[in-house]
């Protein structure tokens, strides 16, 4: 019998390289969606689209672009290195 030995992931290990978020908002300030690299670091997203932001600023994000995806959404990508 062949057994196949599984990695299990460290905990407590540092993750290197480039974090990155998708945060979707409507142009009235809501929030919409949030998508993210699996290791990035975040706190739960507010209804508010400009609360949300802040608080990805905070933790050290910083806005790579702005882009309009729809007449009433727009995404901002964000980057944290």
């Amino acid at each position: 019998m062949r057994r196949i030995r599984q990695v299990q992931p460290m905990i407590g290990q540092a993750w290197t390289g480039r974090h990155v978020v998708l945060l979707h908002c409507t142009l009235n300030n809501q929030f919409i969606d949030l998508f993210k690299s699996y290791h990035a670091p975040t706190e739960p997203p507010r209804e508010n689209c400009a609360e949300t932001l802040s608080q990805l600023l905070s933790i050290g994000y910083r806005i790579h672009a702005i882009t309009p995806i729809s007449p009433n959404q727009i995404q901002y990508f964000l980057v944290l290195e």
